[in-house]
């Protein structure tokens, strides 16, 4: 009789161990596979709640922008790109942020004024966020860690980092600062993104 009670007493842990292994992994995969960019609202440079859902099915350039940058001048390139695209279901998406260099010190109002004398921007831009840091922003957080992005994170290094997302609202690649939005190697990134 002893026995048969260590045999239960055994069999019921060895299920115990199965069921915490499977929901341990269960948990790992739904925090690391189940979220994405569509997740998020951010406000708009106009302060309205702005759901990344709503860009469901596109896809999407996500760019740390600032006014005051040597690659400011990109504010063009993205422009055209979104141009370009626009119909095929491809947007860019502006964060204004002031991490480097006190680039970016002007208010939401400012910005957008800036936008659209200089550069004609009509893609969206949104409020001013902080892109690394103890206040980086929930959504610059999954993109540059590496639990939530494996394959493209780490910290944002400086201002028009791009991260290019699927029409899943997964990252599918990652441009740095030097990189023009109209390179070659950006520009095949989102045809292949839209086939």
């Amino acid at each position: 009789m002893k026995k048969y009670w260590i045999g239960v007493a055994a069999l019921m842990f060895i299920s115990a161990a199965g069921l915490l292994l499977v929901e341990t992994k269960y948990s790992k995969e739904t925090k690391k596979g189940n979220k994405s960019v569509y997740d998020f609202t951010l406000k708009n440079v106009g302060g309205k709640d702005v759901k990344l859902e709503q860009f469901r099915g596109q896809v999407v350039m996500l760019v740390n922008v600032a006014s005051k940058c040597g690659y400011t001048p990109q504010y063009d390139g993205l422009q055209k790109i979104y141009e370009q695209y626009k119909d095929r279901g491809f947007v860019v998406l502006g964060f204004p942020a002031n991490n480097f260099g006190a680039q970016e010190p002007g208010t939401n109002e400012e910005i957008k004024e800036f936008c659209r004398i200089n550069y004609g921007v009509t893609f969206p831009i949104f409020s001013k966020i902080s892109v690394k840091g103890e206040d980086i922003h929930p959504l610059y957080k999954y993109l540059t860690e590496k639990e939530t992005d494996p394959e493209f994170a780490g910290e944002i290094k400086w201002n028009f980092n791009k991260f290019l997302i699927g029409k899943d609202g997964k990252i599918i690649a990652r441009f740095d600062s030097k990189d023009k939005p109209e390179d070659p190697q950006v520009t095949a990134a989102i045809e292949q993104a839209l086939r």
